[in-house]
C-alpha cells in the first residue's frame, strides 16, 4: 500500500467555509405574468382581497373518511376540474389544480407570446413539488385488486404509470402547454417552487432557453397530513406564524406559475433580480441551529440582484409556525436586516402549501411590489420576545421597489429570490 505524502496539513474538509463573494451580480429576468391559486382563491384579484381584508383560507380539515383534527387550506373547485380529452390520461387531483391555476391572469397568452416569438423548443418547463401526485398512488394501493393468480395491481383507472412519480407535475404541464423546451420537476421539500426560479434563470443564462414557465403545485391527501402530524409539527388549530404561543403549522395545497424571459427583449413591471440558494446538511427536518444556511441564501440573493439590505421594502418569511423554524428564521433576518425591514408570514392565509409555497409566497411579494399592500401575519397577535423588530403582525402600504421571498425545506434545502420593478 501506497502512503499518500503531504507537504503541508490538508484541510477539515468538515468545517463550514464561507466565501468572500457568495454571488456575482447577474442579469435580471422579466416576468411576463404570474398567478396562484390557494385555498383563498383563484388567481391575483382572490389573493389580493383576501390579504386586504384579511380573510383566512383556513378551514376545518375533511380530507379523507377519518380526518386528522386540524386546520387546513383546501382549495375549492378541484373536484370539479374535468381536463381536455387529450389530457386525460393525466387525470389526478393534484393535475387537475395544476389546470385550474394554468388559466388565471393571462399565464396562456403569455405562453403564446414566448411561442411566437421562440418556438416551443426554446422554452424551458421547470415546476416544483413536494408530493406531486402522491394522492393518487395512495388511491391505488388503497384500491388495489387481485389477479387470478393473486398478483397485486393497481386498479385499470390508475394504471398508468406516469402519473405515479415525482416528475407526474413536470410531464402534465409540458403536455398541457405544448412546450418541448428542457423540462425539469424540482423536488426539494419546501423549497421546490423558490428554487425554480434559480433553476430556470441558470437555463436562460446558459443558453440552453430563451424563456421558461415555472410554478409549483402540491395537493394534500393522507399521506401528507399524517405524515406530517408524524412530525409532530402540525397545530390543532390555525396556525400563528412568529406567535408567542405558536405550536405548529397548517397544511394547504396551492399552484401557481410565472412566465419568464430574458430581460430586454420586451418591456415589463416587474423582473426577477436575485436569487440565493444553501444546503444546511445539518438535519433531515430541522434547520441549522444559527440559521447558517438561511443567511447565505439571503446573502447571495442580494449580491446577485447587486442590492443591499437596506433596499429589500418587504421580505414574505418562510414562517411555517413550528417553534424552532420561526425562531431561527428570525434570528437570521434580524442579523442581516435593518430594524425597518417589513417582513412577514403568510401562511395564515393559506397554509404551509408545501412544494407551492415558493411560487405562491413570491406571487404575493410581486403583489406588494405592484400594488403596495405589504401583508402583516394573519392570527398572530403575541410577539415571540425572541424574534426581531422586522417581523410584522399588521398590513402596511408602501411603496417599494424590492420584495424578497424565502423558502426553506427539509434537509435544509434554502432558497431566497429577489424581485424587483424593472428600472
Amino acid at each position: 500500500m501506497v502512503k499518500r505524502q503531504y507537504t503541508h496539513a490538508p484541510s477539515n474538509p468538515w468545517k463550514p467555509r464561507v466565501p468572500p463573494a457568495l454571488a456575482s451580480p447577474s442579469a435580471p429576468l422579466n416576468i411576463l405574468a404570474y398567478t396562484a391559486t390557494t385555498a383563498v382563491g383563484a388567481g391575483l384579484d382572490a389573493q389580493r382581497n383576501a390579504l386586504r381584508t384579511k380573510h383566512s383560507g383556513l378551514r376545518r380539515n375533511d380530507v379523507g373518511s377519518d380526518p386528522l383534527p386540524c386546520w387546513i387550506g383546501r382549495v375549492a373547485g378541484v373536484e370539479e376540474v374535468v381536463l381536455p380529452p387529450h389530457l386525460a390520461s393525466h387525470a389526478c387531483r393534484n393535475n387537475a389544480l395544476a389546470w385550474l391555476a394554468l388559466q388565471q391572469d393571462g399565464i396562456p397568452a403569455a405562453i403564446e407570446q414566448l411561442l411566437a416569438r421562440y418556438g416551443a423548443a426554446r422554452i424551458a418547463v421547470v415546476m416544483g413539488t413536494s408530493t406531486s401526485s402522491i394522492g393518487a398512488t395512495e388511491e391505488a394501493y388503497a384500491r388495489l385488486e387481485s389477479d387470478a393468480d393473486g398478483t397485486a395491481r393497481f386498479p385499470a383507472d390508475l394504471d398508468r404509470p406516469h402519473i405515479h412519480t415525482p416528475h407526474s407535475l413536470g410531464n402534465f404541464v409540458q403536455a398541457a402547454t405544448g412546450l418541448r423546451g428542457p423540462c425539469i420537476t424540482v423536488a426539494t421539500a419546501c423549497s421546490s417552487s423558490a428554487k425554480v426560479f434559480a433553476q430556470a434563470s441558470r437555463l436562460i443564462q446558459a443558453g440552453l432557453a430563451d424563456a421558461a414557465l415555472v410554478g409549483g403545485v402540491d395537493t394534500l391527501c393522507g399521506s401528507v397530513l399524517y405524515g406530517f402530524n408524524a412530525l409532530q409539527l402540525v397545530a390543532p388549530g390555525p396556525c400563528q406564524p412568529f406567535d408567542a404561543r405558536r405550536v405548529g403549522l397548517s397544511l394547504g395545497e396551492a399552484g401557481g406559475f410565472a412566465v419568464l424571459e430574458r430581460a430586454g427583449t420586451t418591456t415589463t413591471e416587474l423582473q426577477l433580480c436575485g436569487y440565493g440558494e444553501s444546503s444546511d446538511a445539518h438535519h433531515m427536518s430541522a434547520p441549522h441551529p444559527e440559521g447558517l444556511g438561511a443567511k447565505l441564501a439571503m446573502q447571495a440573493a442580494l449580491q446577485r440582484a447587486g442590492i443591499t439590505a437596506d433596499d429589500v421594502g418587504y421580505l414574505n418569511l418562510h414562517g411555517t409556525s413550528t417553534p424552532a423554524n420561526d425562531s431561527i428564521e428570525a434570528a437570521a433576518v434580524n442579523a442581516l436586516f435593518p430594524a425597518t425591514l417589513h417582513a412577514s408570514s403568510t401562511k395564515g392565509w393559506t397554509g404551509h402549501t408545501l412544494g407551492a409555497a415558493g411560487i405562491v409566497e413570491s406571487v404575493i411579494a410581486l403583489l406588494a411590489l405592484r400594488d403596495g399592500l405589504l401583508p402583516g401575519t394573519l392570527n398572530s397577535e403575541i410577539p415571540d420576545p425572541a424574534c426581531g423588530p422586522q417581523i410584522r403582525f399588521e398590513n402596511a402600504q408602501a411603496d417599494i421597489r424590492y420584495a424578497m421571498n424565502n423558502s426553506f425545506g427539509f434537509g435544509g434545502n434554502n432558497c431566497s429570490l429577489i424581485f424587483g420593478k424593472a428600472v
